[in-house]
């Protein structure tokens, strides 16, 4: 025969198994746990509180039973969307066949562990270069449609379409409105904006939300989340809270704006302004163009003003005018040279004239040589270079004659020497 519970024919009563459980589970001890609070109900009648604990990171959660005591005195008000630590004993009910812990102290998560958290979460995703400039998708310049996550009929909204639909009409939202705080807020995030990456016709996709505390602006600092913005194929722009509220989701998103109504300013542009801007380059342009066609005129005016323009031929005319000058002063000079020149060769020629022995011929002189039988002609210089029979050669100024000489003539008185 098998043992109870082994066989369908010899089975377990419910309270067996019932009771079986809660030994086991009654043998687990105290244990502490983290999590958000997610429901709290306070009955009239009733001493003890039942809540949900819920894990902010994953869909699951814990049934919590408490004194309505130690509600009361928490050291904080438990609000759904509380991040609280508690102390509790596992129970399993026997009667519901429920499990549950046993509250038997709460303390609240203080604003230094939150703190603490989001930074060890940024220096982790920084690790990862999920803030890495270089990733950063541009925000284009007139989207077709505009993807809006915020809260139900929210300020944000509001600022967000009143803002972007004033300076440019035509703009266009595909809104999603989910729970913007609290621990169901990351979920619906994350489903809105899977649900509008997958639309082809949003080009840009905003997260928007008011100020607040710490606490209330936990899910934007959530892993899940930002982790899911920058699997965006689409960039988001985060408009999370006001100018110190910072976020670690703004950090992943490709645009972060200051406020909701700074994101309608930077996802759509004015029209009023573009089309100032359009007017303003016009006028700016015409008014460059002008001044351009009006300096190059001026310029062509300068050029044509110059005389080697106004009188092209002038120069040559004058230069002209020039050579012919030096040309006629050359010529002058050269006359002048040449009839000084000639003028000085006939002064030397007539000195060498009369210089000459030609000259000295014409003026009566000759040239006596005594010829010898054999050898040259010599010039007789002395009586007694020519002997009485020497033969003579007397040269006039018209030419030559030949003599004998009679030898040495006896002077006479009276006569000159």
């Amino acid at each position: 025969m098998t043992e109870p519970g082994q066989s369908p024919e010899n089975p377990w009563p419910v309270r067996a198994v019932a009771t079986r459980v809660a030994k086991w589970i009654d043998r687990l001890g105290v244990v502490w746990v983290e999590g958000q609070l997610t429901e709290l109900k306070v009955r009239p009648d009733s001493k003890t509180v039942f809540m949900v604990l819920r894990d902010p990171a994953a869909d699951m959660s814990l049934t919590l039973t408490c004194p309505r005591d130690l509600v009361r005195n928490a050291p904080v008000k438990l609000t759904e969307g509380t991040q609280v630590i508690i102390c509790g004993k596992p129970m399993f009910y026997t009667g519901r066949g429920t499990f549950s812990l046993r509250v038997n102290e709460i303390r609240a998560v203080g604003i230094g562990e939150l703190l603490a958290r989001i930074d060890r979460l940024r220096r982790l995703l920084d690790a990862e270069g999920l803030f890495d400039q270089r990733l950063k998708r541009p925000i284009p310049f007139l989207p077709n449609t505009v993807g809006l996550i915020t809260g139900r009929a929210s300020a944000a909204e509001r600022d967000v379409t009143t803002v972007a639909t004033t300076r440019w009409p035509a703009v266009r939202f595909a809104i999603r409105n989910t729970i913007v705080q609290g621990p169901n807020a990351v979920p619906q995030i994350v489903e809105a904006l899977a649900a509008l990456d997958a639309m082809p016709e949003v080009d840009v996709i905003v997260i928007a939300r008011g100020g607040g505390s710490v606490e209330d602006l936990l899910p934007f600092s959530d892993e899940t989340l930002c982790r899911a913005i920058a699997a965006c194929r689409t960039p988001v722009v985060s408009a999370i809270g006001h100018e110190p509220d910072n976020p670690v989701c703004d950090l992943v998103a490709d645009l972060r704006a200051a406020t909701p109504t700074d994101a309608a300013k930077r996802i759509v542009p004015d029209a009023a302004a573009e089309q100032a801007l359009i007017a303003d380059l016009h006028r700016r342009s015409a008014r460059a163009l002008r001044n351009w066609v009006h300096r190059e005129k001026h310029h062509l005016d300068q050029l044509r003003s110059r005389p080697v323009l106004a009188q092209p031929l002038a120069t040559l005319t004058a230069r002209s005018d020039e050579i012919h000058r030096a040309r006629a002063t050359a010529q002058r000079d050269i006359t002048r040279l040449i009839n000084a020149e000639s003028e000085t060769i006939g002064h030397l020629s007539a000195r060498l004239t009369t210089l000459g022995p030609a000259a000295t011929l014409a003026r009566g002189y000759a040239v006596v040589q005594s010829v010898p039988e054999d050898g040259a002609p010599t010039v007789l210089r002395s009586v007694t270079d020519a002997p009485s029979g020497t033969r003579l050669r007397v040269r006039v100024s018209d030419g030559v004659v030949t003599a004998v000489s009679e030898g040495e003539e006896e002077s006479t008185p009276g006569s000159s020497a």
